[in-house]
Parts: C-alpha cells; structure tokens; sequence
C-alpha cells in the first residue's frame, strides 16, 4: 500500500540536513514527491511530500527512523499521512 505523507523538517541551519533526512527516507523506501526548504535567519525549514510504501516499511517504522535523525541532527521532523494533514489544516 503506498501512502502520501507530509514531512516537516525545522531547526537550526547547519551541514547534512538534506543528506541525513534523504538517507533514511531512501533507507525506507519512501519516496520524495515534491520538496521546498527555505532558512529564514539561520533557521531551516523543509517540506516534503512522499511516497510511503507501507508494503516495505510500516508508516510507524519510518516515523521511528526519523525521529532518530531529528535527534542525532537536533531537528524538529514530523511525519503524518497527507490525509490527517490536510484534515488538521482545512480551513
């Protein structure tokens, strides 16, 4: 089963971001479908739409694996499926 997610990435600007978040996307066989970054005064802030494939990796399990590099990077990375998203961001 392939899910839509929205990934949301922010902190301090630094080295390797795109690389670490990119690594363990590829790592779990997701997808990225479109991407936008930004750094607004030394703080970077990243939106991605992806591709889950859930038949791979569990949407849990790539939740899991990037919380793990939201804390080896010290990152603010969220993970949720574009269908929770956009209910929590109707107007």
């Amino acid at each position: 089963m392939k899910t839509r997610a929205v990934l949301s990435v922010l902190g301090q600007d630094r080295v390797g971001i795109v690389a670490a978040v990119s690594t363990a996307l590829a790592e779990n066989g997701v997808n990225i479908e479109d991407i936008r970054q930004t750094i607004l005064s030394g703080i970077f802030s990243m939106t991605m739409l992806v591709t889950v494939d859930e038949d791979a990796h569990a949407f849990e399990e790539v939740q899991s694996a990037l919380a793990e590099v939201a804390e080896r990077i010290g990152m603010q990375i969220t993970l949720q499926r574009e269908d929770v998203f956009r209910f929590m961001h109707r107007v």
